[in-house]
């Protein structure tokens, strides 16, 4: 059959099963927007308020389900709006698909109105992307988008399309997916020589990043660890693959990890590297960082191997498919007295509550915990807020705690939120926030409420942007230079002004009856919580510094 460029691309779509999508339309884009329009009954599209948050959305969608997310833009402004959230994708290896509409052929190259060369600008942070002025190279073009962003190590590519390109007509034939790249397979001569790393270790300890979170690889971590009774540390990317009363689990490693996770870091005897690249936040000064330990490390992304670490014995490959073949392979074992130590130093942790008539965070995340059921799906923006809810959240699942590592996007909340409300409109959405960071994203609340989406907003509301503000107090003798907030926001009286409800909290009790309601009003809810601007979030390891340096009061 013959289809013009807009009708290949909503059928390549389906092809993938992709039945959700979030964009913002505009003149270059408008063939592609009016074939969704005739779409809309096999693919809903969302309309976000700013491209930003569509490309967050399509984003939180993919952490959530595992699935591709898709974004749509028109040119210029549109497709340069896309970038931050592309960036996020990439720095947190996120399978995300792009696409945005250029001018016609004829006018690339003579700075026609809001033309761009996207490609060029995404160009590094795109795993890969296509420019297409020809109909011939569009559904190619498409199918190899899913296939890359699926393949190895995942991540989000763009295809840019010519506006001539979605009007012109060519051949076209439903077909599957390609396939993606297959996996590197792991030789059994150095499967029996991680083995023996295993087998013979006092004090190990599993060191698990986003990269099993990818693999889906939690419950083969869980028995590596039963099996072989080590204790685990994991990543503010792994959050959720342990649960968070798991007898193994020590807690989020790094700067502001627990006292346990980076004191068993600092005397393990071997340290396995999951999925994990030894960030600077995680690995501060590298020449020091688990230096009594031999470090195997098995990563898919082979760049990521010695890259800021040397480590004494690595696998490239898939997370997943290394513990399926290493797990018959190690002996069942105890080791009581390394864990009772490591149990040891997680009783050392400060049990932090709040002054008389004050809201802690602490105390705030576990009433929101006490609140929602266990399947609700938590989402942070950056800052203290993000840390504190690594640090107190109740996880029990994966895919259930989506934040932004790598790049650190203020403002990837609500858009991120608005994502895994679409993609499980059954469970609860919990999008906890800071003012700093809220105020670069409230806008989405419009989303939020048009689509009927009840995502509850805990704001942690200290009128400073926190953790620059807890730094500058720290590292730079209190010269607090644009971070003391002088905004006079009424959350309540904006979110209503959205449509939504809003509630404010000055302490614990106020804060469970707003929780309480919350949870019954069934349309989006802002919590403005305040909170002394003086919490900080420990323990926190000064830059480039070790345990040993670790501010605890």
């Amino acid at each position: 059959m013959e289809l013009t460029g807009s009708q290949i691309v909503a059928e390549v779509l389906l092809d993938h099963g992709v039945d959700t999508v979030f964009g913002y339309p505009g003149g270059t884009a408008l063939n592609i927007y009016d074939e969704l329009y005739k779409y809309r009954d096999k693919i809903h599209h969302v309309l976000a308020s700013h491209e930003q948050h569509a490309a967050h959305a399509a984003d939180g969608y993919a952490r959530a389900t595992g699935r591709t997310g898709v974004v749509f833009s028109t040119s210029g402004p549109g497709a340069t709006n896309l970038v931050t959230g592309i960036a996020t994708a990439y720095m947190d290896s996120i399978p995300v698909v792009a696409i945005t509409a250029n001018v016609p052929d004829n006018l690339i190259g003579r700075d026609a109105f809001q033309e761009v060369c996207i490609t060029g600008v995404t160009m590094p942070i795109t795993k890969h992307n296509f420019f297409v002025n020809r109909i011939e190279d569009l559904e190619h073009s498409l199918r190899e988008a899913f296939r890359i962003a699926n393949s190895g190590r995942k991540g989000p590519v763009l295809v840019d399309i010519t506006k001539d390109v979605t009007a012109a007509k060519i051949k076209f034939e439903n077909k599957p997916p390609y396939p993606v790249t297959p996996l590197p397979i792991v030789s059994d001569d150095s499967i029996q020589e991680f083995v023996r790393y295993i087998n013979k270790a006092e004090r190990p300890v599993c060191y698990i990043g986003g990269g099993a979170m990818a693999s889906e690889a939690w419950d083969e971590v869980e028995a590596l660890l039963r099996k072989a009774d080590i204790p685990a540390v994991h990543t503010l990317m792994a959050t959720g693959i342990m649960r968070y009363d798991d007898d193994h689990n020590l807690g989020m490693v790094g700067m502001h990890g627990s006292v346990a996770s980076n004191k068993a870091i600092a005397q393990a005897d071997l340290i396995i590297a999951l999925g994990a690249r030894f960030s600077d936040r995680v690995a501060q000064d590298t020449k020091k960082w688990g230096k009594k330990a031999k470090i195997i490390q098995i990563d898919i992304d082979i760049s990521e191997i010695d890259k800021n670490v040397m480590v004494d014995m690595s696998c490239v490959g898939d997370v997943k498919d290394f513990i399926q073949k290493v797990l018959p392979e190690i002996e069942d074992k105890k080791h009581d007295e390394w864990l009772a130590q490591c149990r040891e130093w997680k009783k050392e942790e400060k049990i932090v509550k709040a002054k008389p008539d004050n809201l802690h965070p602490s105390e705030i995340l576990h009433a929101v915990c006490d609140a929602v059921p266990d399947d609700t799906i938590f989402v942070t923006d950056v800052g203290q807020h993000q840390m504190w809810s690594a640090q107190y959240l109740e996880h029990k699942l994966p895919r259930h705690f989506l934040t932004s590592g790598g790049l650190g996007t203020m403002g990837f909340g609500y858009g991120a939120a608005v994502g895994a409300q679409m993609a499980f409109p059954d469970k609860q959405v919990v999008h906890i926030t800071g003012d700093g960071s809220f105020h670069m994203n409230m806008n989405e609340a419009c989303t939020a409420v048009t689509n009927n989406l009840p995502i509850i907003t805990v704001i942690m509301d200290n009128r400073v942007l926190g953790m620059v503000y807890q730094w500058q107090n720290l590292l730079y003798e209190g010269r607090f230079s644009n971070t003391i907030l002088e905004r006079k926001t009424d959350y309540v009286k904006v979110i209503e002004g959205f449509g939504g409800k809003g509630y404010k909290a000055t302490n614990l009790e106020e804060f469970r009856e707003a929780m309480a309601k919350a949870v019954k009003d069934k349309c989006p809810v802002w919590i403005d919580c305040l909170i002394d601007r003086e919490e900080r979030v420990l323990p926190f390891i000064p830059p480039m510094k070790t345990v040993d340096d670790v501010i605890i009061d």
